[in-house]
């Protein structure tokens, strides 16, 4: 096998989702390494496969990166995965990738499974033009920012949330975009996978007492094209209205979700709370 970086996405749930491919070069590898040793040794199991197994995850990816470099310049095929799915999204393997890219490290992305776009198919939502978001920011400014930008995108939104905080993340989306078609994909590929096709007010009631079990993606509709730039405001500002807001924080939120000066969105909404 060619010395090279092999980058290998593994199976997200079901074992029998491995490729022959990756099967392969997970055995003619001169070493593997892997987000966690302990979960990628029980693959490697499975496939009845003996390799030493190095640790690569995000606290030492980067010092990872020379050690793999210098690997694969002495003439050693190595193999990279990560605990399911593809490496570099949302998993580590990104920085890895960079570093081959700048140092000339020759390496090679193999395909197999995905969560998101299997996701994405099953959600039953649209496929063109879907925008992969991955986690949102925890909290704070970053997350606002990043919804405010996504307020527009007019594809499908592929999210990756903790089934715990399903619930609160539909709820701030609903507030934020008004409410959407949307799909919670979860346990993909495993005994019990399920897909509840819904809306974010369907799916912030649902799970906000009991969370869903499993990792979960979180698929939203994107958003319709708007007539013009002023009724989109007048919607937004009536909703937020309605909900309790004042005309103050009403037009603080519009505006910033639009892209609207305040002081323009303080006038509409003064003019639509009469």
């Amino acid at each position: 096998m060619e010395p090279k970086l092999y980058l290998c996405p593994t199976p997200i749930g079901n074992l029998e989702d491995i490729t022959f491919r990756v099967a392969r070069v997970l055995g003619e590898a001169s070493c593997v390494y892997c987000e966690d040793t302990r979960r990628t040794a029980r693959l490697m199991n499975r496939l009845e496969l003996k390799k030493p197994l190095f640790s690569c995850h995000e606290h030492n990816e980067r010092q990872r990166c020379e050690e793999i470099e210098a690997k694969v310049k002495a003439g050693e095929p190595v193999a990279f995965v990560s605990d399911a799915g593809m490496p570099g999204i949302s998993d580590p393997g990104e920085r890895l990738v960079a570093h081959c890219i700048k140092t000339n490290t020759p390496f090679e992305v193999l395909p197999g499974p995905s969560a998101s776009l299997t996701a994405l198919v099953f959600s039953g939502l649209p496929t063109a033009e879907a925008c992969f978001v991955g986690f949102l920011p925890r909290k704070g400014k970053e997350r606002k920012e990043m919804i405010r930008r996504l307020f527009r995108h007019r594809g499908t939104l592929i999210l990756y949330e903790s089934p715990l905080r399903v619930a609160n993340t539909a709820k701030e989306l609903l507030e934020a975009w008004g409410d959407r078609q949307a799909a919670l994909v979860r346990e993909l590929t495993k005994v019990y996978e399920q897909a509840v096709r819904s809306t974010l007010k369907g799916l912030a009631e649902a799970y906000a007492q009991t969370p869903p079990k499993g990792e979960c993606v979180l698929l939203v509709a994107g958003a319709k094209e708007p007539e013009n730039g002023a009724d989109d405001l007048d919607d937004m500002l009536l909703r937020l209205l309605e909900e309790g807001k004042t005309a103050k924080d009403a037009a603080k939120e519009a505006g910033e979700l639009l892209s609207v000066p305040r002081n323009e969105a303080y006038r509409r909404a003064l003019a639509l709370k009469g």
